[in-house]
């Protein structure tokens, strides 16, 4: 089957040229994702979990699907659930950032049958939206076809990431065919490698968010220029064979090659070689996704960034002078210098494996698109005016902690928006993705951290971290630690074991109830806030950029040692979540802390049907809200308050005492002013009403 490489022009054709091709693109994702499941002999092995590292694969079977109900139910383009179980179990783990929960006692996995269905069920649903949602020519990210998109382009990632783990799952459970084209053009000797020119050039990346030819991720989009000398980069990308010579010689044995980050790496996992060679009497074999050759030493190796970066100081002292990986912008010089965009390429599932280094020719060099992803040394950054996408926020903003590293290129399985030149993935440098390496010699500047200091560059998500860490403004007191202390004498008769501090957006208010709770869990809905908690948790200091006036930002620091937090921080955890459709692990609290939060759910009735049964009898359940209901965040449909019914004005509060007073006692309602700081003279003043509620 021929598949489509590429994604979809966003400003070509009609609206129902475009809905007939964003149709047949949908349904190539969603089809291919689940034919990559269909190479398992059993059913059975879906629970297996090919990685300790990543959740089993019945997770990625139902993810995908997931995560398009989840986004669309966020942009409001749908207001009703398909199964709200699946939807909290299935919702988060891609990258298995600190908040993501493996534990596999948490979960009951459903059976592989009733995540098909489901699967089934959500294509007719994105395939009616397809057909009838209202947008125009051309689309951009605010469309919502952009949604649609979004999902799709989720998919394609996925349907890479999960055949690396299908590829970590041992080979007895798969079955004997073949389904895919298979290049094997298999050789047991290998082309000497050499380094070639790569003229100086000027860099440019440039993508509009309101008129982009193509989908783009967060990270794409702005403005970037960079100028590149002279350099000199591999012909080939390095082949298994060059890569034996590293292994023969000993290298994983010899630590003066790898970095401190690759030693602990090394110590962790004992590796000898790459994770996909099999050695038997004395013979090395290579496991492609669903069969085992004998190591074709004409194909490229395939590594995580701790093993290229130690082969390249092996290199080095072979060749007498300094090797290593290159920079994204010296990828970006390669790809103009050779034209690549224009060239054929292993990509797009032309092949269902890797092929020989020196089959596709880019000029005089070969693979600088496809085969394997290429790692650069270049950490996950972002461009000027880096903006999140506001129903994916936590796409690209958790990968700027230098643990992340840019692949460039694409591989054999790559589709859609990762075969583009502007695509930048990372992957945490352990990790492995069909990514292998090239190699440079060059002068150029080298960006290898981000940062001496954790940084965080969101204009909203600083303003959070000065209102949750910053000081008393105009006599008003800082509105986490301030509700956290006009709360302190009700906790007195209370059980103080666990707290929950939902909606706890920078961590401020988990981290002033570990003052007095054994156990304190943050969950909010966006990635961005918790990592900032998550953040100070792991290091002294964060620094972020506050609006002065107009473009004039000042940088400020926080930490949780001068806050007085720093002793009690491991108390703490943080997780993501969404609190109209918790997981229901999250039980058993003898408070739930919920500030600001009702107001801004999209469906604040589910949350106060399900999260009063959270709270351990004689605990307490907490809400602050200014009640400031906007249609921005919540449907007015599904306002608690705020409106007139029968020419009766419904307030919130009565709506919370209606829902609440048959299991809880009210005890007290407290006005708590708090002030956030837009600019140096600008303050938002604002009171938000404090219920405290006694489980009977």
């Amino acid at each position: 089957m021929k598949y489509k490489t590429g994604t979809i022009n966003l400003q070509e054709g009609t609206v129902e040229e475009k809905r007939e091709e964003i149709k047949r693109y949908f349904l190539q994702a969603y089809e291919l994702d689940e034919k990559l499941f269909d190479l398992l002999k059993d059913k059975k092995s879906i629970y297996e979990q090919p990685n300790r590292l990543r959740h089993p694969l019945i997770f990625y079977y139902g993810h995908t699907s997931t995560f398009f109900i989840n986004k669309l139910m966020v942009s409001k383009i749908i207001n009703k659930r398909v199964n709200k179980y699946f939807e909290s179990i299935f919702a988060i783990g891609v990258d298995e950032m600190s908040w993501d929960d493996l534990n596999s006692k948490n979960y009951s996995w459903p059976a592989f049958e009733e995540v098909k269905a489901y699967r089934d069920e959500v294509k007719k649903i994105v395939l009616k939206l397809i057909d009838t949602i209202e947008f125009t020519m051309p689309i951009n990210w605010d469309s919502p076809m952009w949604i649609i998109l979004m999902g799709i382009e989720h998919e394609n990632i996925h349907i890479e990431t999960s055949s690396v783990l299908l590829r970590e799952l041992d080979i007895s459970h798969f079955k004997n065919e073949e389904p895919f084209l298979y290049c094997k053009e298999y050789k047991d000797d290998y082309l000497k490698n050499e380094l070639l020119d790569v003229s100086a050039g000027e860099v440019v990346l440039q993508k509009d968010r309101k008129n982009p030819i193509y989908y783009g991720w967060d990270n794409e989009f702005s403005y970037h220029k960079a100028n590149i000398k002279d350099f000199k980069a591999s012909k080939y990308l390095v082949s298994n064979g060059e890569f034996l010579e590293f292994v023969k010689d000993g290298g994983y044995s010899k630590l003066k090659y790898f970095s401190e980050d690759g030693l602990r790496w090394l110590d962790f996992t004992q590796t000898k070689m790459p994770v996909f060679w099999i050695k038997k009497d004395e013979k090395y074999f290579l496991r492609q996704i669903n069969n085992i050759v004998p190591l074709p030493l004409n194909y490229p190796v395939d590594i995580n960034i701790y093993e290229a970066e130690a082969f390249c100081k092996y290199k080095s002292e072979k060749l007498g002078f300094e090797v290593r990986l290159p920079t994204e912008d010296e990828y970006y010089r390669l790809y103009d210098y050779v034209n690549a965009g224009d060239k054929k390429a292993n990509i797009g599932l032309r092949y269902f494996n890797q092929t020989p280094v020196d089959k596709y020719n880019f000029d005089d060099f070969y693979d600088v698109v496809g085969n394997v992803w290429q790692w650069s040394i270049t950490p996950t950054y972002p461009f000027d005016d880096f903006q999140t996408h506001p129903i994916y926020d936590d796409f690209t903003t958790p990968t700027f902690d230098d643990r992340h590293a840019l692949m460039k290129g694409g591989s054999f399985i790559s589709l859609g928006n990762e075969t583009l030149k502007s695509a930048r993935y990372a992957f945490r440098k352990h990790f492995f993705q069909h990514a292998g390496f090239r190699y440079v010699k060059s002068d150029n500047e080298c960006r290898t951290k981000l940062n001496d200091n954790v940084y965080e560059t969101d204009e909203l998500i600083s303003q959070y971290c000065e209102f949750h860490y910053g000081e008393e403004f105009f006599s008003v007191k800082n509105f986490a630690k301030a509700s956290v202390d006009i709360l302190k004498p009700y906790l007195n008769n209370i059980k103080t074991k666990k707290a929950l501090d939902l909606g706890c957006s920078v961590g401020r208010s988990s981290f002033e109830l570990a003052k007095v709770f054994d156990e304190v869990l943050g969950i909010d809905f966006s990635a961005n806030f918790i990592n900032v908690g998550v953040k100070l948790k792991k290091y002294d200091n964060l620094t972020f950029k506050l609006k002065s006036e107009g473009e004039i930002f000042e940088d400020k620091t926080i930490s949780l040692k001068d806050l007085g937090l720093g002793d009690i921080k491991d108390k703490v955890e943080f997780m993501q979540g969404d609190a109209c459709n918790l997981k229901t692990l999250y039980t058993g609290y003898d408070l739930i802390f919920c500030s600001n939060l009702i107001d801004r759910l999209y469906y604040p009735q589910k949350f106060l049907d399900d999260i009063p049964n959270r709270v351990n009898e004689g605990g307490l359940l907490v809400l602050l809200s200014p009640y400031t209901w906007l249609e921005d965040y919540t449907p007015k449909a599904n306002w608690l308050g705020g409106y007139y019914k029968d020419n009766k004005q419904i307030k919130t509060i009565d709506t919370l005492k209606k829902n609440l007073e048959d299991k809880y006692e009210l005890l007290e309602l407290i006005d708590v002013p708090f002030v956030i700081k837009e600019t140096s003279r600008k303050y938002q003043h604002t009171v938000s009403q404090m219920s405290i509620w006694k489980r009977k």
